[in-house]
């Protein structure tokens, strides 16, 4: 999205498609947190075990996303040819794909979060740490 809008006076992109950006930092350490706390409890270890959906709270298209990350970034000083009034949100029948995507991947997290006593955060919360990380970098 980044290299696109450098490149593109507009973007198009996906507005029926919703779902919680869920970066690898969050997976890595919420399944660190349900591990330790495993381990405290040996004798009930086998009450814990199972499948867990895990992703942050709240929801965004891919056209939030990416008005999300080219806001952030433009804050930030990078600049784009796209701004952030020029991602133009399309339906998923505009942007035809192989394979079918789901309207919503949206996924449960009351049983993670009431087993290991956890407060999942905003999506929005490792998104911009993600972005301030790379800016810093001088990766983008």
């Amino acid at each position: 999205m980044i290299q696109l809008a450098k490149k593109q006076d507009e973007l198009k992109v996906v507005n029926d498609q919703i779902g919680a950006p869920t970066g690898a930092e969050l997976i890595a350490d919420v399944t660190a947190l349900c591990l330790y706390q495993i381990t405290q409890y040996k004798n009930s270890a086998h009450n814990l075990s199972g499948t867990y959906h895990l992703t942050p709270t709240g929801e965004t298209s891919w056209h939030g996303f990416a008005q999300f990350i080219i806001a952030e970034l433009a804050g930030m000083g990078v600049e784009f040819r796209a701004n952030f009034e020029n991602i133009v949100p399309i339906s998923t029948s505009e942007f035809p794909l192989p394979a079918k995507r789901p309207a919503n991947s949206l996924l449960e997290t009351k049983i993670i979060c009431r087993t290991f006593n956890l407060k999942l955060p905003q999506w929005q919360f490792h998104a911009q740490r993600l972005l301030k990380e790379l800016f810093s970098q001088q990766a983008i």
